[in-house]
């Protein structure tokens, strides 16, 4: 495949506005958690200038939002950030384990943090970031009430029911629990060992940690699961094994262990995740994802019988305009239909549908990768739920003509101070 004016020298420059976006998403964390801040502290002074009478009745007003004043109230008082109260959103998630059907999946699609594929290497990815290898197998959300365990995939249709050893995870009186008591796991099922490795705990015991960084929730995520006995092998009581997969901080030492070190898992490519970075749901700039062909079997897409087409293709959502966009929020345009075209496919809004792209009608403009003319191929099948975000579009494309490799990654690290020495205490496992 010829080879186009992407070539860069050994120390990769960027050629996208990803860091842009990141540094945006970083301010935009911020200021939301300054806004609950202020609207704490705006509660908190209604509720004591009130008449005792006046205050009750106020509480009892403002009692279904009180979940997320608690979570900023609390992250105040305790250096760096640790549990929250449950909140709203997490009270939506015992709500949402009730619902059948259609609704359940539309819920819980929309539930999980996606990360965005790795454009360029971030800057200080040895001081901000952590990385692992990530498994090969499906991504779910697990979710442990009421007495019993739910995993649920990305579409949100239901993997497993099981009985677990998660908090109110199995009808036995040792893992019994109130009602509010819940667990949610970011994990990804891997089928030849029957396990759920963990890479993300989103709430634990009722405690949310949407709002704590990916520092805390990791560390977290290492104490408490193998002490609640989830990693324990499978029984009667737990259906299926629980693992926590090695996080390391990103030096060279680690990220070549991520790379090329032995695993209990196949891999599939590495994930990367800023250290400052909450849990929120849909795509972000601080969780990135990373692969080629030594460490993934899944660098390029591939069609319908696992053949790499000849032309990129990408999958985009049909709009009520016409405008076919990515997954993200907001979406980015790629394209218009016109009405007849529409109605002569049966197409309609909310669909999604399989493009074609020429290399020659592909352009890089500031940054921002454009396509000029993309071609109908078909639509997709319902089980898919997202169109393809604008991150992986872009590192599809670089990885046709002019990939980021592993030597740009290890080019971007200082090396490690400790590495003579032998000093290499980074692994977070469980």
């Amino acid at each position: 495949m010829a080879t186009h004016e992407l070539r860069r020298p050994f120390k990769r420059p960027a050629i996208s506005d990803q860091q842009r976006r990141r540094e945006i998403a970083l301010v935009r964390q911020a200021q939301q958690r300054s806004d609950s801040q202020n609207r704490a502290r705006r509660l908190a002074s209604s509720v004591l200038t009130l008449p005792y009478h006046a205050t009750t009745l106020a509480i009892q007003v403002e009692l279904p939002d009180l979940g997320d004043v608690d979570d900023v109230a609390a992250m105040e008082t305790v250096p760096d950030q640790g549990p929250c109260s449950p909140s709203s959103r997490d009270l939506d998630v015992v709500q949402a384990s009730k619902l059948k059907g259609s609704e359940a999946r539309r819920w819980f699609a929309r539930q999980l943090m996606l990360p965005e594929w790795m454009i360029d290497v971030p800057p200080n990815l040895d001081r901000d970031w952590y990385v692992f290898a990530r498994p090969a197998g499906k991504r779910c959300f697990v979710v442990s009430t009421n007495g019993s365990t739910v995993s649920r995939l990305r579409n949100g249709s239901v993997l497993h029911r099981f009985p677990s050893s998660l908090p109110n995870g199995a009808r036995t009186k040792e893992m019994s629990a109130p009602s509010h008591v819940y667990c949610i796991l970011d994990c990804i099922f891997h089928e030849p060992n029957q396990t759920y490795y963990v890479i993300d705990m989103v709430c634990w015991r009722g405690y949310s940690l949407y709002d704590c960084s990916a520092e805390f929730r990791f560390f977290w995520l290492n104490s408490k699961l193998s002490e609640s006995g989830a990693c324990n092998p499978p029984s009667a009581c737990h259906r299926y094994q629980f693992s926590v997969v090695p996080i390391y901080d990103c030096n060279q030492i680690s990220l070549h262990a991520a790379y090329a070190g032995g695993l209990p898992y196949i891999r599939d490519g590495l994930m990367f995740y800023n250290r400052h970075a909450h849990y929120q749901n849909g795509n972000t700039p601080l969780a990135l994802v990373w692969k080629d062909e030594f460490c993934s079997q899944y660098v390029l897409d591939t069609d319908s019988k696992g053949q790499v087409p000849a032309q990129q293709q990408v999958v985009l959502e049909l709009q009520d305009d016409g405008k076919v966009t990515t997954s993200d929020d907001p979406p980015i345009v790629f394209g218009c239909l016109d009405r007849e075209f529409e109605q002569k496919e049966g197409l309609r809004a909310g669909n999604l549908i399989r493009f074609s792209i020429r290399d020659e009608c592909v352009r890089l403009v500031d940054g921002k990768l454009e396509l000029g003319d993309i071609q109908f191929t078909s639509k997709v099948n319902r089980a898919r739920i997202f169109a393809d975000g604008y991150s992986k579009i872009f590192f599809q494309y670089i990885a046709r003509h002019s990939p980021l490799q592993f030597k740009d990654l290890m080019a971007s690290i200082q090396p490690d101070p400790d590495a003579d020495s032998g000093n290499n205490d980074i692994e977070m496992s469980g």
